[in-house]
C-alpha cells in the first residue's frame, strides 16, 4: 500500500520549536511518511532547535543571507518550495503561524493545489500592521489552508467569524506547550543536559531577582527598542533586579541594546540562547519582559508573570487570565510594570496562573491523529 506523504515546512527558531513535537508525533504513524523542509529563514538558532529534538531536515533551501529583505526572501523561499513540492509531491503540506516561510509556502502548494494544513491557526489582533507582517501572514495562510488546528477556543472563534467551516477547524493547545513540556523533563531527569543549559549563567548574582528581556520584533524596530533599552537601564540603576537579555542577531537590535545597555553590571548581553537555556533561564526568572508571542505562550506554562512589550497581542488568552499585561514600548509604563512586580508579592503572585489557557502540552499528538484520518479519506 502507497504510503501518504506529509511535507512540514519551517524556517525560523519559533517555528522549529513549535513544529518538532509535531513532526516526532507525525513520525510514529507508520503508514505514514513524513518529511521535513527547512528554508533556514533562521539559519544557526533554526539548526540548534533541531538538533535539540534529533530532526534532521529532508530538504533545506538555505535561503538566509545579510540583510535580507522581505521581498527577496519570499521570492527565494517561493521558488525554492516550488521545487521540491515538484519533486515530492507530498499529498498535504504542514505550515506553522504566521512567518514569511508559511505564507509563501503555503502560496507555493496552493498553486499546484496541494491541500495545506496550518498549526497554531485562527490567531488575530485585527490590525494588519500589529505584528507586521505576522499578521497579513497568518490571515492570507488562513484563506488557503484546508484544515486550521487551532491552539485556543478563542482561536477557533476568529476563524468561524471568517466562514471557516467548523468541520475544518481542530482546537488542539498550543505545540509550544508540548516543546516546554518535553524539554522541561529532560532538564528534571538529564543531568548532563540540565548542567550544558545551566552552565552560562552560574555567575548570577543569586540574591536578585532575574528579570529575562527578549525583543526583536519588526515594528519595535523603528524607534521601539531605543524605548526599550531606555527602561530597562533605569530600572537596572535601580539595583532591584539583574536582567538578562539575549540580543537578537537582526544588526538593527544588535546596534541599539549594546549602544544603550552595554555599561551596566546589573546587565547580561548574550548572544541568542539555546533553547533548553532559554527554558531553565525562564524557570529561574522572577519576571519575563517580551515582546515575542512564543514567551507569552511559554510563561502560561512556567506560570510566570509576562510583560509584553507592545500594543496588541494575537495571543489575548494569558492577558484576559491575568498571567500577562500589555506594556507597550513607553518607557514610563515598562518602568512602572516591572517595578510594581519586585516591590508587590501580592502582585506578583496573582500572575502565577494556575490554569494554561495554551493547553495540557499534548496537541501534536491531536494534530498527527486529525492528520491521520484526513489522509485515510
Amino acid at each position: 500500500m502507497k504510503k501518504s506523504k506529509i511535507l512540514v515546512i519551517f524556517g525560523t527558531r519559533p517555528e522549529a520549536i513549535k513544529m518538532a513535537p509535531v513532526v516526532l508525533a507525525l513520525r510514529k504513524h507508520l503508514h505514514i511518511e513524513t518529511a521535513v523542509c527547512v528554508t533556514g529563514q533562521h539559519r544557526e538558532m533554526l539548526d540548534q532547535v533541531l538538533s535539540v529534538f534529533n530532526i534532521k531536515p529532508d530538504f533545506d533551501i538555505n535561503v538566509m543571507t545579510d540583510k535580507q529583505q522581505l521581498a527577496s526572501i519570499s521570492a527565494k523561499i517561493l521558488l525554492g518550495v516550488t521545487n521540491i513540492l515538484e519533486e515530492y509531491k507530498p499529498s498535504v503540506v504542514l505550515v506553522h503561524g504566521d512567518t514569511t516561510t508559511s505564507f509563501i509556502s503555503s502560496l507555493a502548494a496552493f498553486y499546484l493545489q496541494i491541500p495545506v494544513t496550518h498549526v497554531e491557526a485562527g490567531l488575530r489582533t485585527h490590525n494588519i500592521y500589529s505584528p507586521w507582517p505576522e499578521e497579513f501572514n497568518r490571515r492570507s495562510i488562513g484563506s488557503i489552508a484546508t484544515l486550521h488546528f487551532a491552539p485556543t477556543q478563542e482561536s477557533e472563534e476568529n476563524l468561524l467569524a471568517e466562514f471557516t467551516p467548523k468541520n475544518n477547524i481542530e482546537v488542539t493547545g498550543n505545540t509550544v506547550i508540548d516543546a516546554v513540556r518535553l524539554t522541561s523533563e529532560r532538564l528534571r531527569v538529564d543531568n548532563k543536559f540540565c548542567l550544558e543549559a545551566s552552565s552560562r549563567f552560574n555567575g548570577l548574582d543569586s540574591d536578585l531577582p532575574i528579570v529575562l528581556v527578549t525583543a526583536h520584533r519588526r515594528e519595535n524596530l523603528e524607534g521601539g527598542i531605543h524605548k526599550i533599552c531606555e527602561a530597562i537601564a533605569e530600572i537596572a540603576d535601580t539595583g532591584q533586579a539583574q536582567f538578562v537579555f539575549p540580543v537578537h542577531k537582526n544588526p538593527r537590535v544588535q546596534t541599539v541594546v549594546h549602544e544603550q545597555l552595554s555599561n551596566k553590571k546589573n546587565i547580561i548581553l548574550t548572544p541568542p540562547l539555546d533553547y533548553p537555556e532559554v527554558i531553565n533561564l525562564m524557570t529561574r526568572s522572577h519576571i519575563l519582559l517580551t515582546d515575542s508571542g512564543g514567551i507569552q505562550e511559554e510563561a502560561a506554562y512556567l506560570r510566570k508573570p509576562c510583560l509584553v512589550m507592545r500594543d496588541t497581542t494575537e495571543r489575548p488568552e494569558l492577558v484576559n487570565a491575568g498571567g500577562a499585561k500589555l506594556v507597550g514600548t513607553d518607557p514610563k509604563n515598562i518602568i512602572n510594570a516591572v517595578l510594581h512586580l519586585l516591590q508587590n508579592q501580592d502582585a506578583h503572585r496573582a500572575m502565577q496562573i494556575k490554569h494554561n489557557p495554551y493547553g495540557d502540552g499534548f496537541a501534536a499528538e491531536r494534530i498527527a491523529t486529525r492528520l491521520t484520518k484526513f489522509l485515510s479519506k
